[in-house]
């Protein structure tokens, strides 16, 4: 019996899928023992209980509303959605988000160097196709495929539709961003670029309680965290965390204007409007925690961390009040006590950041894939990302050699 037919479509706004149909594919409760090529078990995010539903808030429909109807990913800021769809038999059956972009901000895989050099020799790099969660650096799925249908068939779908759809969009080019590793592979072997950056990242060891990650560290290390986490809160300063009905309108309010006063400093404007919090609050709180200081009675700094099935995601910090160390203590050490405490492999801290080193968070090679029309602007980029990806590798084993954890030799 001949296998059903593939159909490919875009749509406009991730409202025109029915959030059942997304989050079957977003999110599926996978059988471990079917996955196969770019799903492994390692990518899927559920070797710690196989029985647990691998689960990542950023590819969830709650999370694309937010951005999209909140006005902070639209085609007015320069995203505009064309998310691309695999159906059989008229059910969707796979989804890729998917972004028609006339610029190259909040993607934090930087390819403005790619785009000058193209435009100096007369090309054309905007519009571009972007493949990823807007203004989020997180690993996670980008081939969303439901479960129960041939993967590696929809996948490769999928790959094609998105050439396809770069051709009937006039863009340069697909960028397919913070993939997971097996499937950046998957989508090297259907005609996309290779890319490797550098992230860091806390991983859980077991580890009982804050002291006992500690006890893991080399002794000058350990007693500067300790020292960094004392000056903190010298100043009066506590900590709170706040999830699920905790977070109310007020401390979105304040976590806001910390969001305005830092990033309006590091971006000169900030990529998320006000609403898309409170749309988050709304939907998606359980898989929020706001860490929240406060000092004489009113808050004065903040990160917004999600939750997933094994990893915490740390995303944007802000403070209207600056003390020394209090960005460590409440974007770093209070995430790893929270993963402690949660039971989590894992917490990703965002992009860059070698001074996250310092602090037990290690180099991690992340990984995204791109399509480029131009045969010539193509064979220029593959060099340059043959060299990239050696020096990445070069650079993640020298970080780590220089890590804070104890070596055989260190004192106990």
């Amino acid at each position: 019996m001949a296998s059903p037919e593939i159909t490919l479509e875009a749509v406009p706004s991730v409202s025109d899928i029915k959030a059942a149909d997304w989050d079957a594919c977003a999110n599926p409760k996978l059988d471990p023992n079917s996955l196969d090529n770019f799903d492994t078990l390692a990518a899927s995010g559920s070797q710690s209980d196989s029985c647990k539903p691998p689960y990542n808030p950023f590819v969830s429909h709650a999370f694309f509303a937010a951005a999209e109807t909140s006005g902070s990913a639209c085609a007015r800021t320069g995203w505009g959605p064309r998310h691309l769809l695999a159906k059989l038999d008229g059910e969707i059956a796979g989804i890729v988000p998917c972004y028609l972009k006339s610029h190259s901000q909040g993607e934090y895989v930087f390819d403005r160097g790619w785009a000058d050099a193209y435009e100096r020799a007369g090309g054309r790099y905007y519009p571009k196709l972007q493949a990823s969660v807007p203004f989020t650096p997180a690993t996670g799925p980008r081939l969303l495929v439901r479960d129960g249908v041939d993967r590696e068939r929809i996948g490769t779908a999928l790959a094609s539709g998105l050439m396809a759809l770069c051709n009937a969009t006039n863009a340069s080019s697909v960028h397919v961003t913070f993939a997971r590793e097996a499937e950046a592979k998957f989508l090297g072997e259907h005609g996309f670029l290779q890319r490797n950056d550098q992230q860091f990242h806390w991983h859980n060891e077991g580890y009982g309680t804050f002291d006992d990650f500690l006890t893991s560290l080399n002794s000058r290390h350990r007693k500067a965290i300790k020292r960094e986490r004392r000056e903190a809160t010298a100043a009066g300063i506590t900590i709170h965390h706040l999830t699920g009905t905790d977070i109310t309108e007020d401390a979105w309010d304040a976590f806001f204007a910390f969001y305005m006063e830092t990033g309006s400093r590091k971006w000169g404007r900030p990529y998320l409007t006000r609403k898309f919090f409170s749309l988050i609050g709304e939907s998606m709180s359980r898989d929020v925690v706001l860490v929240m200081a406060k000092r004489n009675g009113r808050w004065i700094a903040g990160a917004i961390n999600f939750i997933g099935s094994d990893t915490l995601f740390g995303r944007n910090w802000g403070a209207v009040e600056h003390h020394p160390f209090l960005h460590f203590e409440v974007c770093y050490y209070q995430a790893i006590d929270f993963a402690i405490q949660r039971g989590l492999r894992i917490v990703e801290a965002g992009a860059q950041g070698e001074h996250k080193l310092a602090r037990g968070y290690l180099p991690q090679t992340t990984y995204s894939a791109h399509f480029i029309a131009d045969p010539d602007l193509r064979r220029a980029i593959a060099d340059y990302l043959k060299r990239e990806r050696a020096y990445v590798a070069a650079a993640g084993r020298e970080l780590t050699e220089a890590g804070p954890f104890r070596k055989a030799a260190d004192e106990a």
